[in-house]
C-alpha cells in the first residue's frame, strides 16, 4: 500500500516541499497530497507591490504540479488529528475561499507537512482589526488597492510597523503614489538593526519619498480616520496599514502537538514534530532554533530552507537513506524600498547585522531576482539533482522507520542549502 503525505498549505514552504517530495519518492510507493485553500500560488513577498495596483503574474497550482504526481486539493482545514491522523477540510469555490459546507471531508495520513503558516496579527490593539489594513494575504492586499486607488491627492496614509514589510510598504506606497502623504510608525529607531550604512540608505531612501517617520512611537488604537500613539497622540490616516507582526495559524495549538507560547510547532533540526514523529512543521509554522540557539524568524528566508530539509528528511527516513541534519542559517536581509532602491543588509548566521551593505538600484536589482528565484524554485519542484528512491517494504503506517539522523554535507558558503539542494536565486 502507498504511503500517504499530506502537505498542509502551498505557500513557498509547502509548495516547495511536496514538489520535493515527488521527485525524491517512487510514485507507486507513496500518494502526495497538497491541501491548500486557493487555487494560485500567491507570491506573499510582493503583496505591498499588489496593493499599490501592480499586477502580478497569475500562478495556477494546477499547472505548477501538472505530471509530478501530487495531487491538489482546493480545500481549507479545520481541524487536524494528531492522534487519529487524520485532517478535516471543507472545499472551497476555487476562487475567493469561500467554504462549500456540503464539502466536509476527513483525510487520513501516515506522514503529515503542517505549512499553513501565518496571518497578519494586530496584537490586540483596539480598532486594528476594524479599521486597519493588512498585506499579509492576497485578499488583505486588494481590499488595501481599492481603497488606495480611491484616496485623493494629499491625503495621509500610515504605515504601522517599521519592520521589514513596513519599510516595504510604506516605501511602495510613496514611490506609487507621490501625491499621498505617507507615514511610518516605528515602535523603535527606524533600521536600529541594520549596519551604520544600512540605516544611512534607508534614511535618505524614506527623506527622498517624501515618508514622514515618526521613531520611539507605538499605536495603541486606530480608529475611522486616524491612529492614535500610545503618548496620546493623533496621527491623521485615511489608509492605516498595519504591519505589526505575523499570527500563526490557530489550528495546531488546538491538536496535541507540542507548542511554543506563539502556537508554532516545536520540531527538532529535520523539522519533526518533538511529540508527534509523524508530523513535520516548516515556514512560519514551525519553532525550530538556528545559530546561538535563536528562534528562526517567520520568513521566506526561513521557510524555504525547512521545506527542503523537511522533505529530505521524510525521503531519508522513509527509503532508510541519510537523513539531513544541517544547521540552518541567514546570510543576508534583502528589502525593496519601491521599485528603484533596496537594501541588502549582509548578516552573521544568527541573524546579526554586519558592516557590509548593498544599496541602491544594484539592491533593488538583487532584490527582485530573489523574488523572481523563490517563485521559480516553486514552479520548477521537481528540478533537484538526485533520483527517486523506493521506500522500505512493508512499512507500518503506525510509525516511520527509526533511521538514525546522520550529518550531511556541510551546507555550502553561498546558499546554506542541505547537501544535494539547489542554490536559492
Amino acid at each position: 500500500m502507498q504511503h500517504r503525505i499530506i502537505v498542509l498549505g502551498a505557500g513557498y514552504a509547502g509548495a516547495i516541499a511536496a514538489g520535493r517530495l515527488a521527485r525524491r519518492l517512487h510514485r507507486e510507493d507513496v500518494a502526495i497530497t497538497l491541501v491548500n485553500a486557493e487555487p494560485d500560488f500567491v507570491e506573499r513577498i510582493r503583496m505591498h507591490q499588489l496593493a499599490v495596483g501592480q499586477e502580478l503574474r497569475p500562478r495556477p497550482l494546477s499547472e505548477m504540479f501538472a505530471g509530478t504526481g501530487v495531487r491538489l486539493r482546493i480545500a481549507r482545514v479545520t481541524r487536524v488529528d494528531v492522534d487519529r491522523r487524520t485532517v478535516a477540510v471543507l472545499a472551497t469555490d476555487g476562487t475567493d475561499g469561500t467554504d462549500n459546507a456540503d464539502s466536509a471531508e476527513e483525510l487520513t495520513y501516515d506522514t503529515l507537512v503542517y505549512a499553513l503558516g501565518s496571518g497578519w496579527n494586530d496584537q490586540g490593539v483596539p480598532g486594528a482589526a476594524e479599521h486597519a489594513h493588512q498585506i499579509a494575504s492576497r485578499p488583505g492586499a486588494l481590499r488595501l488597492r481599492e481603497r488606495l486607488s480611491g484616496l485623493a491627492a494629499g491625503q495621509p496614509v500610515v504605515v504601522v510597523g517599521a519592520g521589514l514589510t513596513g519599510l516595504e510598504a510604506a516605501t511602495e506606497i510613496a514611490e506609487a503614489r507621490p501625491d499621498l502623504d505617507v507615514a511610518l510608525a516605528a515602535r523603535a529607531g527606524l533600521g536600529d538593526w541594520l549596519s551604520p550604512k544600512g540605516r544611512r540608505h534607508l534614511r535618505k531612501v524614506v527623506d527622498d519619498l517624501g515618508v514622514t517617520v515618526h521613531e520611539h512611537t507605538a499605536v495603541a488604537a486606530v480608529e475611522a480616520g486616524h491612529a492614535v500613539t500610545a503618548d496620546g497622540r493623533s496621527l491623521p490616516s485615511a489608509a492605516t496599514v498595519w504591519t505589526a507582526g505575523f499570527a500563526v495559524h490557530p489550528i495546531a495549538r488546538a491538536t496535541a502537538l507540542e507548542v511554543g507560547d506563539a502556537g508554532r510547532i516545536v520540531v527538532d533540526r529535520s523539522m519533526r514534530s518533538v511529540s508527534h514523529p509523524d508530523v513535520y512543521a516548516i515556514g512560519d509554522a514551525a519553532l525550530v532554533t538556528g545559530p546561538g540557539d535563536k528562534p528562526l524568524r517567520m520568513s521566506c528566508a526561513s521557510g524555504v530552507p525547512m521545506a527542503w530539509q523537511a522533505a529530505d528528511a521524510i525521503a531519508g527516513r522513509l527509503t532508510g537513506g541519510k537523513v539531513p541534519n544541517v544547521p540552518l542559517r541567514y546570510f543576508n536581509q534583502c528589502v525593496s524600498l519601491g521599485r528603484r532602491q533596496g537594501l541588502i543588509q549582509y548578516v552573521t548566521a544568527d541573524d546579526r547585522a554586519v558592516d557590509a551593505a548593498l544599496t541602491g538600484r544594484l539592491a533593488a536589482v538583487y532584490k527582485e531576482l530573489v523574488c523572481k528565484g523563490a517563485a521559480w524554485g516553486v514552479a520548477h519542484p521537481l528540478l533537484v539533482p538526485t533520483g527517486r528512491r523506493h521506500t522500505v517494504r512493508n512499512l507500518p503506517r503506525t510509525s516511520q522507520p527509526h533511521v538514525p539522523d546522520t550529518a550531511a554535507a556541510t551546507a555550502t558558503a553561498a546558499t546554506g542549502s542541505p547537501a544535494g539542494t539547489p542554490p536559492a536565486a
